[in-house]
């Protein structure tokens, strides 16, 4: 084990390197420090940020999240070595894993970090300059090495196999949970989900069943109310386990967890006791009815109109990119209930029940139709156009008894629905990994295996480093969730940088196949789909850059 003041024999591994580490964290706090004060000068007037400003300097503003999110992951990446000294699980594969980490980050932040496959955040695009110290130019010239990557990449040859590679620092209730359920991807879920994606189909119910059995939709869910009543860190790393099966399985429990919090936050003792047990023990399927067609993340917009009729009311108007909206038992529908209102502040939250449809009759109820949208990945929940043509909806099923509080309700799951997104991109970036690296072992080229060559050593290497970095932001952010702290903001991090990680890795992983991975027949083409949306969904990278920029200035 690497110690302080000790470096490992013939190992490319830096003397002092949690020393090191530690050293050069400050620095680059400083300079998101520096940037978010000259930023803010430059966005505010009386005191306060002008949203106009900003939007005005948005290529500088997201500069700043994405500089934000780099100190964030390697503060987090940092604090993981430590609680692992502690407890002697600081080996050679997570100091290589702590080393290449931020002797790549840091590199990055002082030479452009990448915002997309074009797009480059500099320092100076917020009027910085840096001078690394030398323990910064240590990690920077010897921390992400040729030798460093062959060395990391020969230990995960050798730990073929495991969960994941590099201890994650979590606690044994945690690993268990995550052993049991990837157990369950890997014997019900990996050999048919290809299948699946292939043949466009939907996830059997039988599937839905089994993790209605381990308690997947109640997982977080009070145990007054059916559930489990266990941490959002569990939700993680369950999200995190079936995502690597398969993202569709993976994301069922997300939205059972997203709809119980709506309810939970905003909703009454009556509407809690109603429907909270039926979603814990998955006899209730839901599905969120929020984007309109042309408002994207511009909720404040939206034009479905709901109508008093009496004690009820009925809805109309149109939603798009509706996730499993065929066979679910209630829609979390948000609709526009004030007249002469134009922005947020006019919409309220509705629990719209349901007749369950299939995959050829998707609806069946009167006032209620829609189609699906035929989509590259992501299919085993399908993607629907919804309609409602004065579509009735009970009088207690107006979340909270109270209208104008729909976005406001919303608002309160957007934590809990990021670092979902997080953890889902974990997930298939793991996939992407341990499919590359298992083809990368099997293919053979001039006489060797093709992880034998450094460039595609390099590339798996890579892929391990970034999973566990984009794993600690997503892991302290279910933390904060867990303590009760505010953690729009980290979360916001996780979810953008464990996208952009979930498509590197898939990317690489497809190049790693070459030709191979072109061809429908091999999985990394289904997960290279997979692995797009997340940039996407719960609000794009541009959103979520933005989100994080002006959360940061306040």
């Amino acid at each position: 084990m690497p110690h302080d003041g000790h470096a490992m024999p013939e190992t490319p591994i830096l003397v002092d390197l949690t020393a090191l580490t530690t050293t050069a964290l400050p620095e680059v706090e400083a300079l998101f420090a520096a940037g978010r004060d000259t930023l803010k000068a430059q966005v505010s007037s009386g005191g306060k940020v002008s949203n106009q400003a900003l939007e005005a300097r948005q290529f500088q503003a997201h500069a700043l999240s994405w500089l934000a999110t780099y100190v964030e992951a390697l503060r987090q990446l940092n604090a993981w070595a430590g609680r692992l000294a502690q407890t002697g699980q600081f080996g050679a594969m997570e100091a290589l894993i702590l080393q290449i980490g931020f002797g790549e980050y840091l590199t990055q932040i002082a030479g452009g970090i990448p915002m997309s496959q074009t797009e480059f955040a500099r320092l100076s695009d917020l009027g910085l300059g840096w001078t690394p110290g030398e323990a910064a130019t240590r990690l920077m010239t010897g921390g992400n090495t040729p030798e460093a990557r062959a060395a990391l990449v020969a230990l995960m040859r050798d730990n073929h196999g495991r969960a994941t590679f590099g201890a994650t620092g979590l606690d044994e209730e945690l690993e268990m949970i995550r052993d049991q359920f990837r157990r369950y991807a890997d014997e019900k879920v990996i050999p048919r989900a290809h299948d699946w994606h292939l043949k466009d189909e939907l996830i059997p119910m039988e599937v839905i069943t089994e993790l209605a059995e381990m308690g997947v939709f109640g997982l977080t869910i009070p145990e007054a109310y059916g559930g489990f009543g266990l941490s959002k860190a569990s939700m993680v790393v369950v999200s995190e386990e079936l995502s690597r099966g398969y993202i569709g399985v993976g994301s069922l429990g997300t939205r059972s967890e997203i709809a119980a919090e709506l309810i939970l936050c905003g909703g009454t003792d009556e509407q809690k006791a109603k429907w909270l047990p039926g979603l814990a023990s998955g006899a209730i399927l839901p599905t969120a009815v929020f984007t309109e067609p042309n408002t994207g993340s511009d909720l404040g917009s939206l034009r479905t109109k709901a109508r008093k009729d009496g004690e009820n009311w009925t809805l109309t108007g149109n939603k798009t990119w509706i996730t499993h909206a065929a066979r679910t038992h209630v829609m979390t529908v948000l609709a526009r209930s004030i007249e002469g209102t134009t922005d947020y502040r006019g919409l309220s939250m509705f629990l719209a029940e349901k007749t369950p449809g299939t995959d050829a009759t998707p609806f069946v109820d009167p006032g209620l139709s829609g189609g699906e949208i035929e989509v590259l990945g992501y299919r085993g929940m399908k993607e629907y156009t919804v309609n409602f043509d004065d579509f009735a909806v009970k009088g207690e099923n107006l979340l909270g008894g109270v209208e104008g509080q729909g976005f406001k309700q919303l608002m309160q799951t957007f934590e809990s629905a990021r670092i979902q997104t997080g953890a889902r991109a974990i997930g298939v970036a793991q996939s992407a990994l341990e499919t590359g690296m298992q083809y990368a072992e099997d293919r053979k080229q001039f006489g060797r295996s093709l992880i034998e060559f450094p460039r595609i050593a390099g590339k798996l290497a890579m892929m391990a480093v970034e999973i566990m970095i984009a794993r600690q932001l997503t892991y302290f952010s279910a933390w904060q969730k867990d303590h009760d702290k505010r953690c729009d903001v980290e979360a916001g991090m996780a979810k953008l940088l464990g996208a952009r990680v979930a498509w590197a890795s898939a990317d690489n992983a497809l190049q790693i196949h070459g030709g191979n991975g072109f061809a429908l027949e091999y999985r990394i083409s289904r997960i290279l789909c997979d692995a797009r949306i997340l940039n996407i969904f719960e609000g794009a990278a541009e959103i979520q850059a933005q989100v994080i920029a002006r959360r940061l200035l306040e």
